[in-house]
């Protein structure tokens, strides 16, 4: 998928140049007034930019260069705002076949799967005023995919909702990187959010974008603006191994294990796990006595400053090509001569499940 629009506003330029996966979730993610909203829209023909071009799946949207512009209505595209928007006179499943209609998907292709994807079969004969934020926003999702879009283009979908409730539809969410064959934009200013959902991520800062890349490869980049640097830290993706007889569990990633707080999970699952920089030490020798139950061989990739007066930032490489990000204090790194090249032990003291 490419994307390059220029939209210019008073006090406010968007200017982007982007290619992404076409599959999976890209999450569009950095501060209030970043301009991640109106990129959204330059996708869905809402807002036209000047000298713009979208193509998705070979297809091209959009070419001011040769005059072509697709208005909203006739890009195969799903979007999925804050508020679900229902039709409050109209029961989910009325609901769902008016998108169907509107799309001409007349058949109901794909109805079935997609009520299975997102686990709203017990909800069809209600109205939305006896359905949860969470629900709502699930049937929203369902209404979108069920126009057969070849974009889904979600801004924010969980913002109006409450911690119990984002618990709710998370784990609905999360099939959408695996089951999906379509590309899927997604807004957001959580972190943990992001986290969770994403496969590619697009940091944007001041209409323009800072970085974009695989997610584990893009957040454990040590050379990100304050902005994106306030609480940095790695998502990894490792396989649940086994149960350890005091309630720990064992997860493999490439080249080591990790114990973590026990995971009631099968065997052989695959878990998201996060690392935060302010939660890995580092030694030059492993420890004789510790603790720190993760120890990992590692070699300094990079150091970089950080906005905190007296810290470092410190990008770790593991095996595979695995890699970590450590905080540590410009006096510890002096000590130890921390710098590109060097062999540490990377000591995790805490691995945050993403579930």
């Amino acid at each position: 998928m490419e994307a390059r629009f220029r939209l210019t506003h008073p006090g406010f330029t968007l200017e982007v140049d982007l290619k992404l996966p076409e599959k999976g979730v890209t999450a569009l993610f950095g501060p209030s007034g970043s301009g991640k909203t109106t990129l959204l829209r330059c996708f869905a023909g809402l807002s036209r930019a000047s000298g713009g071009r979208l193509v998705v799946a070979g297809q091209v949207w959009q070419d001011e260069t040769q005059g072509l512009f697709l208005p909203t209505h006739r890009r195969p595209l799903g979007l999925v705002f804050q508020e679900a928007s229902l039709f409050p006179h109209l029961s989910v499943r009325k609901n769902l076949e008016y998108g169907m209609k509107r799309a001409g998907n007349r058949g109901g292709e794909g109805f079935q799967a997609c009520i299975d994807l997102l686990g709203i079969h017990p909800l069809l004969e209600r109205g939305p005023g006896h359905l949860s934020g969470g629900e709502r926003q699930r049937v929203a999702i369902a209404r979108a995919l069920l126009t057969r879009p070849r974009l889904l283009l979600m801004d924010e979908p969980l913002a109006a909702l409450d911690l119990k409730r984002k618990g709710e539809i998370l784990p609905y969410l999360e099939r959408l990187h695996d089951e999906l064959d379509i590309p899927v934009l997604y807004v957001s200013h959580a972190p943990d959010e992001v986290a969770r959902l994403a496969d590619h991520l697009v940091l944007m800062d001041d209409g323009k974008v800072v970085a974009s890349g695989p997610l584990q490869e893009t957040l454990s980049r040590a050379d990100l603006p304050p902005t994106f640097a306030d609480d940095p830290g790695v998502v990894l993706e490792a396989r649940l191994v086994g149960q350890e007889a005091d309630g720990l569990s064992r997860l493999a990633i490439p080249g080591g294990e990790l114990l973590v707080s026990r995971v009631e999970a099968p065997p052989g699952k695959i878990l998201r796990c996060r690392i935060h920089a302010r939660d890995v030490s580092l030694a030059l020798t492993p420890p004789l006595q510790s603790s720190i139950l993760n120890i990992l061989p590692a070699r300094v990739a990079a150091v970089a400053a950080t906005d905190t007066p007296g810290h470092v930032l410190v990008q770790l490489e593991l095996a595979a090509g695995l890699r970590l990000l450590a905080r540590i204090t410009e006096r510890s790194r002096a000590a130890l001569g921390i710098g590109p090249g060097l062999a540490v032990i990377a000591q995790v003291k805490s691995v945050a499940l993403l579930a």
